[in-house]
């Protein structure tokens, strides 16, 4: 526990400086270890066929790293001591997906083969975590159902509730928040879950958008909630050091979906719900890309793009994946920018 030393807990910013860095440097020296255990399981990763043919050489690469990234940046967020409400559901919710994702990473190395969970299975389980964030919201951290509309002013999504009483205790059903958490929910953990194509590219782009996140909630005085984000920033980088180009390791369907979930989890307990649209756009472009080039090979049978998701199109077309890597982390470090900016103007606003 660091926050009892009284020095420490007088200065929140240095709490957050020191989460980023414990869980950075905890990152750094555990994953020389984690790498030798996979490998020594013979825990690999299974590369599609159909993908590009240069990353075929990536077979076999260990894969799992998100199990280390999770318990490092929930360790890390646990040991700070500023541990309540708004930080454990992001907590929950990453932890919670990221076992479907272990679950389904474990399938594909059983069977040696890129597939894991059906799909169908796959959907259930994210909303299910869906619908535990959106209740725990409302009814635990005691969080109000009004959408931020940046210099508009906000949207009333309790309109339609419903009350169920379990002996003493009354859980307010929103549906139309509960829609909106659903799609947040499942829809950014398997965006996120596209965009770790490439070596770097998921765990870089996760980073600076949980960077904007931990500077909105330290914005809000939420310092279980910053500290968290810091956390996960902090493992990631770590992590970095060994899935850069050429990667060692991969983070797996165990991290993609547990950090989509709990960025997703991030915009609902700060209440900027619509600024995830801005802050994780890279997200969003990513799928969209995949909805685009289905949609039209399905209608007219021609492709949008070289390939899909949007990473591999520029590969395609000859870039390096370090340098589509660095690009997008560019790209995603000014769209972060720029909603957290929106987030503070649109704060002196009202």
């Amino acid at each position: 526990m660091f926050s009892f030393i009284p020095e420490i807990a007088r200065y929140p910013t240095y709490q957050v400086f020191l989460a980023a860095v414990v869980a950075l440097v905890l990152a750094a020296v555990l994953f020389p270890l984690w790498i030798r255990i996979l490998k020594y399981r013979n825990i690999g990763q299974q590369v599609r066929a159909d993908g590009p043919q240069g990353h075929l050489v990536k077979q076999g690469t260990p894969t799992m790293g998100g199990v280390l990234i999770l318990l490092v940046a929930g360790g890390v967020y646990l040991a700070m001591g500023v541990v309540g409400r708004l930080g454990l559901i992001p907590l929950i919710a990453m932890v919670a997906c990221g076992m479907l994702g272990f679950i389904d990473d474990y399938a594909k190395v059983v069977h040696e083969r890129s597939l894991g969970l059906k799909p169908r299975a796959k959907i259930a389980g994210q909303a299910a975590v869906a619908i535990f964030v959106a209740l725990a919201a409302v009814n635990w951290a005691h969080l109000d159902t009004h959408v931020a509309v940046p210099f508009v002013g906000s949207l009333d999504l309790g309109i339609l509730s419903s009350t169920v009483r379990i002996g003493s205790f009354e859980i307010v059903i929103p549906w139309m928040y509960v829609a909106l958490v659903w799609f947040m929910v499942v829809g950014e953990s398997n965006a996120v879950n596209l965009t770790d194509g490439l070596d770097g590219l998921a765990a870089g782009t996760v980073m600076i958008v949980m960077l904007a996140y931990m500077a909105i909630a330290f914005r809000q005085d939420s310092l279980e909630v910053s500290l968290l984000a810091a956390s996960i920033a902090g493992a990631c980088v770590g992590f970095l050091w060994y899935n850069s180009y050429p990667a060692d390791i991969f983070m797996g369907d165990t991290g993609s979906l547990g950090l989509g979930a709990a960025l997703a989890s991030m915009a609902i307990v700060t209440k900027t719900e619509l600024l995830l649209i801005l802050i994780g756009g890279i997200y969003l472009v990513e799928t969209l890309s995949v909805v685009l080039q289905v949609v039209s090979f399905k209608l007219t049978g021609k492709r949008i793009f070289r390939m899909a998701p949007i990473h591999h199109h520029f590969e395609m077309k000859g870039w390096s994946e370090t340098k589509v890597m660095v690009r997008f982390w560019i790209v995603t470090g000014i769209m972060a920018g720029a909603g957290f900016a929106v987030y503070f103007v649109s704060a002196l606003w009202r």
